[in-house]
């Protein structure tokens, strides 16, 4: 029996990946500013980025839908139907001191056996622009992975 586990986690080369990406998301749909925020494995936060105008308010939010992601390995839209008054998951927001969220906008990064290993949370624009900058984060750190997975098998 083993009393210590290692844990796949995202890099700071990996964030600044899926950073990059998400900003340039913002600027293709032409948005006023975005708020990023990369956590670990261990829901630590790892990078953050506050693109052009992105809202004071929202660096806080993009924070929470980045630990939300990851912690509960989902994205955060994922809650939009349960939510509501009688839902099944009603007032989970208030859970997690108040950090947990149900806007769209955070996603979790997974590496290759499907174990996550970090999350991204967008915020600023509408809930549907976040989750588009968070899905092109996402999309370069897996491009990424791919690409040194078929360089290790070479």
């Amino acid at each position: 029996m083993s009393v210590v586990t290692t844990l796949p986690s995202l890099t700071l080369e990996g964030a600044q990946i899926a950073t990059a990406a998400a900003i340039k998301k913002a600027q293709d749909l032409k948005l006023q500013g975005m708020c990023i925020a990369i956590v670990d494995a261990t829901n630590t936060l790892l990078h953050f980025a506050r693109y052009a105008n992105g809202k004071l308010t929202s660096v806080d939010i993009a924070c929470n839908k980045a630990i939300t992601a990851c912690g509960h390995q989902t994205g955060t839209h994922a809650y939009k139907e349960n939510v509501w008054p009688g839902g099944v998951a009603y007032g989970i927001n208030h859970s997690n001191g108040g950090r947990f969220t149900t806007i769209a906008g955070g996603l979790p990064f997974k590496d290759a056996d499907g174990k996550v290993i970090g999350a991204i949370g967008c915020s600023t624009a509408l809930p549907g622009e976040d989750q588009q900058c968070a899905q092109e984060g996402v999309n370069a750190v897996k491009e990424y992975l791919k690409k040194g997975q078929l360089k290790a098998k070479l």
